[in-house]
């Protein structure tokens, strides 16, 4: 039986608020149906959650820092307080490590965290996502939307049709 994780990382477009490409205005954020009961279920638990987001718009000269600050502090005014936040603000050509399918705001977020990568969990909408905990040694859990694709569905080991069930197929409390 699966073990529930010491910390669990979310990402953001998509999986806890409604994706609206390249946001930059926080009027426009709303949280994905449920995303705030089952973060406020994980706190109560006293599991850490934390945001993990790609931002491209900012190295495509489409946001600013300023305006992705003030959409995520949007969020956390909808979703309640994160313990974590790692934004990647790099363009798919900059071969950063950050990036994600690349598994550096995973390392990043659990070395704030105290925690082996082993013993957080990632869930995102995408496949990348799923690649980014894979790479990191994470457990990933993929909650597809409209526009996942197929493949990134079928390639998944963990796949949940929202975000609770998401969390029940991480097990039960460590």
């Amino acid at each position: 039986m699966r073990r529930k994780p010491k910390a669990v990382l979310l990402d953001r477009d998509g999986t806890i608020v409604i994706d609206v490409p390249y946001n930059g205005d926080p009027g426009k954020v709303l949280a994905m149906p449920g995303a705030h009961d089952v973060l406020q279920g994980l706190r109560a638990e006293g599991i850490p959650v934390g945001v993990l987001t790609n931002q491209s718009g900012i190295a495509r000269g489409l946001l600013t820092h300023e305006q992705v600050d003030a959409v995520n502090q949007r969020v956390e005014e909808l979703l309640g307080p994160f313990d974590v936040w790692e934004m990647c603000p790099h363009g798919p050509e900059d071969g950063c490590a950050c990036r994600k399918p690349a598994p550096g705001m995973i390392l990043k977020a659990c070395e704030k965290l105290g925690l082996h990568p082993s013993e957080v969990a990632f869930i995102g909408d995408i496949g990348s996502d799923v690649e980014a905990a894979r790479a990191a040694g994470a457990t990933g859990v993929l909650v597809p939307t409209d526009v996942t694709r197929q493949e990134e569905i079928d390639a998944a080991p963990l796949v949940a049709p929202d975000l609770a069930a998401a969390i029940g197929l991480l097990g039960s409390p460590a």
